[in-house]
């Protein structure tokens, strides 16, 4: 179905009343896309991340059952900044397309008042992402997080990464503009032959604006105390800048934009 008309053929399934598991709220500046974003934690996640920095979003019964109306009034109280800003609502997680409808729900309110709208996604559920969802995202935030699979099997508690870049070559053939995001975990998934595959794959999309190479750090550990869990990296060297410098320069090599 092409993007210009599949807003059409959603009908009015997508303006009955719909209702999403909330987990939390936060402001937020740069890394959550453009200018100020008020971001929108949904509960619910289908991996379980060994640097995860919300163990508290796993579980999506652990959410506040909240309304679109409810998310457009506290959108609303945003948006002079939004305006002055260039920024808008991210919906992230958690992961949001374990609730599909309600990020679509969510995201074709936002679009019908003009406000920027963001994905925060690990792909691992892009079959879930309708193209009428697509439509009214603005910007993706696709975390890949590794690319060998093995790799990315160890990092997400054995989650595939086959359907996140089946996700990213998606998105590149409907031409939605994608930030790439890459946690760095030394000992990890650092190695040079997971690093130079993902860098040509991500530059070979086309649509990539730019990559946020992250580095790890623990400021979780306190959140998995409270919750009864072990931090599963606790005992691991964070990176060094000149080890996330490198990084990011094998990716910018292949002319990404890269922070």
């Amino acid at each position: 179905m092409r993007l210009d008309t599949a807003r059409t053929a959603a009908g009015d399934d997508r303006r009955r009343p719909v209702t999403g598991m909330v987990h939390s709220w936060d402001l937020s500046t740069a890394v959550d896309g453009p200018g100020a974003r008020l971001v929108l934690f949904l509960a619910g996640c289908p991996l379980r991340c060994l640097y995860c920095q919300n163990p508290d979003t796993w579980s999506e019964p652990d959410g506040a059952l909240t309304s679109v109306d409810d998310v457009l009034r506290k959108v609303r109280r945003y948006r002079p900044l939004f305006d002055r800003t260039g920024g808008g609502i991210t919906v992230s997680g958690g992961e949001p397309l374990l609730q599909p409808k309600f990020t679509a729900a969510v995201f074709r309110a936002c679009a019908e008042e003009g406000i920027s709208t963001a994905l925060d996604t690990s792909g691992a559920l892009g079959t879930r992402a309708t193209d009428e969802l697509l439509l009214d995202t603005d910007l993706v935030l696709l975390d890949i997080k590794s690319f060998a699979p093995a790799t990315y099997a160890q990092v997400t508690g054995g989650g595939d990464v086959t359907p996140t870049l089946r996700f990213a070559r998606r998105l590149a053939g409907l031409e939605r503009r994608v930030w790439i995001r890459f946690v760095l975990v030394p000992g990890l998934n650092d190695a040079a032959d997971n690093i130079e595959p993902l860098a040509d794959f991500v530059a070979a999309l086309g649509n990539v604006e730019r990559v946020d190479v992250l580095p790890f750090h623990a400021l979780a550990a306190a959140k998995y105390e409270a919750l009864g869990l072990p931090f599963p990296l606790a005992d691991r060297p964070l990176p060094t800048p000149q080890q996330t410098a490198a990084v990011r320069e094998r990716f910018a090599t292949r002319g990404l934009d890269v922070t």
